[in-house]
């Protein structure tokens, strides 16, 4: 990762004060926010692929790149935000979630006050096609999210489906970064779509790549078995239900629905998993994924960024949290 940042390490540097002056308010109470925020950002990894996806085509960044870029970190930042409300979910990357320290009517007005933030940004600038791009990923990453909630409730999902969740859910914020930051450098909407494929491959990949975690050990540094006490159902799971003997397939279905906290009927099941070579499955379908956003990245001119994206791709496949 270091050796990635090297390559944009003043456009990472310049970013962190331009986005935290993004974030500035009148509100006392929404600037102590705004900072708490600011200061436990991930690893930004979407930001990194707005910047690399630019440079990939100009060494000549300019400000309509890191307002991008800032769009990209404020709308993601906002749908945590709030998803943190809709799981009643108490912590954020070991941080105690915005909901948890001020209450959820607070954290939704702060979701609400992001989403404005990056919108204003975007029309003030005149960045129109970078908004628009951006606006597509929200009402993809919204429809995902409420598929996700019908499929579960009936547990029905099927590997098409599964798929159908995270192009929307996840890959699409992502091919969003890659597209808004290949626009902002070129103005050509081929190469723009091209690196939207590219980075919706990369998040179908990064997000097969977490929800096998759930199936690790625990040296991955997170729980495992937290999305079947969710009732939800990932490849790995929908692979060895779709094989499975209709006992098994009974039992399984069974404790996902009424058994899904207890501790030792979770592990049954991510046994059953690992026994049904559904881990090897997916991580061979994640590999698929990766391998095509590869193919889309080496039909561009090779250069240093070119190869510090394909290091960044292969970041998402093999890290371990």
């Amino acid at each position: 990762m270091d050796e990635i940042k090297h390559l944009i390490s003043k456009e990472l540097r310049d970013f962190e004060i331009k986005f935290a002056d993004s974030v500035k308010s009148h509100v006392p109470l929404l600037d102590r926010i705004m900072h708490y925020i600011v200061k436990r950002k991930g690893k930004q990894i979407r930001p990194m692929f707005v910047f690399l996806s630019a440079k990939l085509f100009s060494n000549d960044i300019q400000e309509s790149t890191y307002r991008a870029a800032a769009l990209v970190e404020l709308l993601h930042t906002a749908t945590l935000v709030h998803d943190d409300v809709v799981d009643d979910a108490n912590e954020r990357r070991g941080f105690f979630s915005i909901n948890a320290l001020w209450k959820n009517k607070i954290a939704v007005l702060v979701g609400d006050y992001l989403l404005s933030k990056g919108l204003l940004l975007s029309l003030n600038n005149n960045d129109f096609r970078s908004l628009q791009i951006l606006s597509e990923a929200v009402k993809e990453m919204s429809e995902g999210e409420l598929l996700q909630i019908e499929k579960t409730r009936k547990l029905n999902i099927k590997e098409d489906i599964y798929f159908e969740i995270i192009r929307r859910k996840t890959a699409s914020l992502l091919a969003s970064a890659c597209a808004a930051g290949a626009w902002s450098s070129t103005n050509n909407e081929e190469i723009t779509e091209k690196m939207r494929l590219f980075g919706e491959k990369v998040g179908v990949a990064f997000q097969i790549k977490d929800d096998l975690f759930d199936y690790g050990s625990d040296k991955i540094g997170k729980p495992t078995g937290i999305d079947i006490r969710e009732k939800k159902l990932t490849l790995p799971l929908i692979y060895t239900l779709e094989h499975a003997t209709p006992d098994i397939k009974r039992r399984i279905i069974n404790i996902v629905k009424n058994h899904n906290t207890e501790k030792d009927r979770v592990a049954e099941v991510i046994d059953l998993v690992k026994a049904s070579g559904g881990i090897e499955y997916t991580r061979g379908k994640m590999f698929e994924y990766r391998d095509e956003a590869l193919a889309i990245l080496h039909s561009l001119p090779e250069n240093d960024i070119r190869t510090g994206l394909e290091t960044l791709v292969r970041y998402t496949t093999d890290r371990t949290f």
